[in-house]
């Protein structure tokens, strides 16, 4: 799963494996090592409320979508959700393959739906 902060937004993007898991199980996790001991841990979520939600404590980032959401993002071509929580911006997308590089060995984006139409 890919992290991307940027001005009041978070992005995650998920792989096909990681979409399937996420359907599954209910939650997606990742994590980024500074040092040993200091990693920041990033989930995604589903859960019962409403509204997407995002939270940060003790070093770990949350992102909490309804279930209802969740399941109809995974199991249609659905590419994105957007949501705002007032403060924060928050897009979870598929990661599609990437045509401007090679892909790395063992990528498991989406196909591009670009890709075709060049």
């Amino acid at each position: 799963m890919k992290l991307r902060l940027n001005a009041g937004s978070l992005r995650l993007r998920l792989s096909q494996s990681e979409v399937a898991k996420l359907h599954d199980t209910g939650e997606v996790r990742d994590a980024i090592t500074f040092a040993p001991g200091h990693e920041l841990v990033y989930t995604l979520e589903t859960g019962p409320q409403a509204e997407p939600k995002a939270t940060f404590e003790y070093a770990k980032i949350r992102v909490i979508l309804p279930t209802r959401m969740a399941m109809k993002w995974t199991e249609t071509d659905q590419t994105g959700i957007e949501a705002s929580t007032g403060t924060l911006k928050l897009l979870v997308e598929k990661d599609f393959k990437c045509l401007h590089q090679e892909s790395e060995p063992g990528e498991d984006s989406f196909p591009n739906p670009l890709e075709a139409a060049g």
